[in-house]
């Protein structure tokens, strides 16, 4: 894409509004503008790196055997009334009504739908076991949005449901989505750390929740420094090998982690206390197994294999797609604007031409954006016909990990300069192997 004709309408300066590094450096970088208070447009910047990010949360669920859908956004009031959510989930679910008079609300989850579209369908142990899951928008109506996508009303999320015939079936899903979820943060740059946490107004017994240390998260804390140096890497998991993701759960958790709501200072205090940490962390998921509570309160049974009807035992499971946005910048920037990891920039590098308009310079990055494009790759080419300064500077605001800079004064010595945007380290190459080496780091991914 040429900077010429893209739409990215950067802001000098930060807004009054927000709050936190996320929310300023979104709205500077023009990714985002607020439509009503914590709904958003997302503008072709945002908008990139969000399908980045939902692409690596579907590529790890299917790689996990879970198979994607679509629900609607809109759910009939009955369901929720058939499982006894509707009175109990307060004011933050958005209740309307249609023309006929129908009581129906925007979803804030979909247990009870999901539930329905099972028990309609499958009825025998011999289709079990099954996850399903979609990626969509929800809306949950906050008494005080704040802090950008961070916390808004309106938001992308991946819900996932599984449903087993028995709790062992049931926890193993749970210890698998455990797995993927560590896999697909790590794809995205992050740390996740998995933590005991409350069931709230879902339910449940079992249920962790992933959280990225920042500075501005919401919750606070409790945990073993240990667990920050655990990585997952790319282990081949068998994902319907128990033994294997119990294995990874028993790695990742054994350790104490826990967020405020469930933090017990006795058991903390039983780690070494060289290793006690106390932050600030940003939810960014969250799994839960909740037994029979849905199937038994909406009749989604199966019959077993000795010819009993039986409630199949259920879990869900939540990665926050829009939020992940804004904690990947919570995690990752500086004074000078956001560092994208790899795998989620909007653009694989950034092409500044240092002299628009002379002959020569105007070639070589005519060269170099055709020779990345070729290759699969997505350069950002600024061809504006603007300062140097300022075309750093909307390079360095906007993050993108690669920049390759091209001049008259380097081009009459054969060479390019390719700069990490994360360690500002800068080297001079012929403009081929700048090239090749952008193409070798994302062939690594």
């Amino acid at each position: 894409m040429r900077l010429s004709r893209y739409f990215l309408p950067v802001l000098k300066e930060n807004p009054a509004e927000a709050q936190i590094v996320s929310h300023r450096l979104m709205l500077r970088a023009g990714m985002i503008k607020q439509s009503s208070a914590g709904i958003y447009s997302w503008l072709p910047l945002g908008y990139k790196v969000l399908k980045n990010i939902e692409k690596i949360v579907h590529e790890e669920q299917v790689k996990a055997g879970h198979i994607p859908m679509l629900m609607p956004t809109l759910q009939s009031a009955d369901l929720w009334r058939e499982s006894g959510r509707y009175d109990d989930y307060g004011q933050e679910m958005l209740r309307i009504k249609d023309r006929h008079d129908r009581d129906m609300l925007y979803g804030p989850t979909n247990e009870e739908l999901i539930t329905d579209i099972f028990r309609s369908h499958v009825n025998s142990y011999k289709d079990l076991p099954l996850t399903l899951y979609h990626i969509q928008w929800k809306f949950r109506d906050e008494v005080r949005p704040r802090f950008g996508v961070m916390r808004g009303r309106e938001f992308l999320m991946k819900d996932g449901y599984n449903f087993d015939l028995t709790k062992e079936d049931a926890l193993h899903a749970y210890n698998r989505h455990l797995v993927t979820y560590l896999r697909t943060y790590e794809r995205m740059g992050l740390q996740a750390i998995p933590m005991r946490a409350d069931g709230g107004p879902i339910g449940g017994d079992y249920t962790h929740e992933f959280l990225v240390l920042a500075e501005t998260g919401e919750s606070e804390v409790f945990y073993d420094s240990e667990i920050t140096d655990l990585k997952f890497g790319s282990r081949d998991i068998d994902f319907d090998s128990v033994e294997e993701c119990q294995a990874v759960l028993e790695e990742f958790t054994s350790r104490y982690a826990r967020t405020d709501e469930t933090h017990d200072e006795a058991v903390f205090n039983e780690v070494p206390e060289e290793r006690r940490r106390t932050a600030r962390g940003i939810e960014v998921g969250q799994i839960f197994y909740f037994g029979t509570k849905y199937s038994e309160a909406m009749n989604a049974t199966v019959v077993d294999n000795e010819g009993n009807k039986v409630p199949v035992h259920m879990g869900s499971h939540g990665i926050g797609v829009s939020r992940l946005l804004g904690a990947i910048i919570e995690a990752s920037h500086d004074e000078n604007g956001i560092i994208w990891p790899e795998g989620v920039t909007p653009f694989h590098c950034g092409i500044v031409n240092l002299k628009q308009g002379d002959a020569e310079a105007d070639a070589a990055c005519d060269a170099l954006y055709k020779s990345l494009t070729a290759l699969g790759l997505e350069p950002l080419y600024d061809d504006r016909n603007e300062r140097a300064g300022g075309k750093f500077a909307t390079m360095d605001l906007i993050g993108l990990p690669w920049r390759i800079t091209v001049g008259p004064r380097g081009l009459k010595n054969g060479v390019v300069e390719l700069t990490s945007r994360r360690t500002g380290e800068s080297e001079e190459l012929p403009p081929e192997q700048a090239v090749e080496k952008i193409a070798q780091i994302y062939a690594s991914l």
